[in-house]
Formats: C-alpha cells, sequence, structure tokens
C-alpha cells in the first residue's frame, strides 16, 4: 500500500478512499522491523489482548465486518463467538506477523474493489441496531475513524515493547 494522505484528486470519493488507505497503511508501516515476540506482547496490564498483531487482525475484521456483513448483507462468519466475542485479537497472537499483514494487505485490496464498484449513497444491505441502514461513504468514514484511532494504540504499544517511534 502506498503511504499518502494526499489525494491525486479532489472528489468526495477519492478523498475517503486516500484517507482510508492512509490509515491502513499506517497501520502496517508501523510493524515494520518488528519482531514476532513483540507483536504478540501485551504489556498493558489491564488489556491483556491488546497486542500489535492482534490490533492489526482486530483492523482486518472490522473491514469485513463492515464492508461483507453490514454493507453486502452477508453472513457474520467472523472468528468471534458469544463466548469469546474479542478472538480475532486473541487468535493473532498463534499468527506469525507477516500473515497478519499479508491477510490485512489481500482483505484490503479487495475491498478498495469493492469501494469503488459501489456509490457511496448506497445503503448497506443489513441495518444496524438502531434501524438505520449506512450508506457506503458513512461506512468509510467510520473505517477511517476506526483505525486511525487503532494506530494510536499501535504507536502506544510499539513504543512500550522496543522503544520504536515515529508517524
Amino acid at each position: 500500500m502506498t503511504r499518502t494522505d494526499t489525494p491525486p484528486a479532489w472528489d468526495e470519493r477519492t478523498q475517503l478512499t486516500t484517507f482510508l488507505d492512509y490509515t491502513r497503511a499506517t497501520a502496517v508501516a508501523k510493524c515494520e522491523g518488528l519482531s514476532q515476540a513483540d507483536a504478540v506482547r501485551a504489556p498493558l496490564p489491564g488489556s491483556p489482548l491488546m497486542t500489535i498483531a492482534g490490533v492489526v487482525n482486530h483492523l482486518r475484521w472490522v473491514e469485513y465486518y463492515w464492508f461483507e456483513v453490514v454493507f453486502l448483507g452477508g453472513e457474520d462468519e467472523g472468528p468471534w463467538t458469544d463466548e469469546d466475542p474479542d478472538r480475532e485479537m486473541r487468535i493473532a497472537v498463534d499468527m506469525p506477523l507477516g500473515d497478519v499483514l499479508r491477510e490485512y494487505e489481500e482483505q484490503c485490496a479487495r475491498y478498495r474493489e469493492l469501494v469503488a464498484a459501489h456509490g457511496l449513497d448506497t445503503r448497506s444491505e443489513r441495518k444496524r441496531s438502531n434501524g438505520m441502514s449506512p450508506d457506503l461513504r458513512w461506512i468509510l468514514l467510520h473505517l477511517v475513524e476506526e483505525t486511525a484511532r487503532h494506530n494510536g494504540h499501535i504507536d502506544i504499544i510499539r513504543e512500550i515493547v522496543d522503544g520504536t517511534t515515529g508517524d
């Protein structure tokens, strides 16, 4: 993924997709040079699932949920269960970080194509708990917010586990 927050054009779609790609690429960039041991280390005593691998895997599955389940109306086949609602974060500690990143980037490429094939005003097939069907525009904005927020978590964890800081 190319990491830039400057869109090649200034229309709404290009701005939204550029920022989503920027936040996605930032999550991946923050993992560069990270050891497997540090990728699965949970340094926050009150958050035993908060690992860098877990956060990236969470981002992957958040996009799956919003695009596949909410937008397209598919069955929810995510890794979570009623007994283990955060399972996507838990299973990441048993995966090589390279696999987590590869699967995230491959999925992002698929969703880039999905977004390109639909208008921003296209409503989701599945309604939210409040009865509303968000449009693709709202889903993109939500994913920018979600990914950017979790990039902050990755920043903090990375600094704690190996001292690396940066943008």
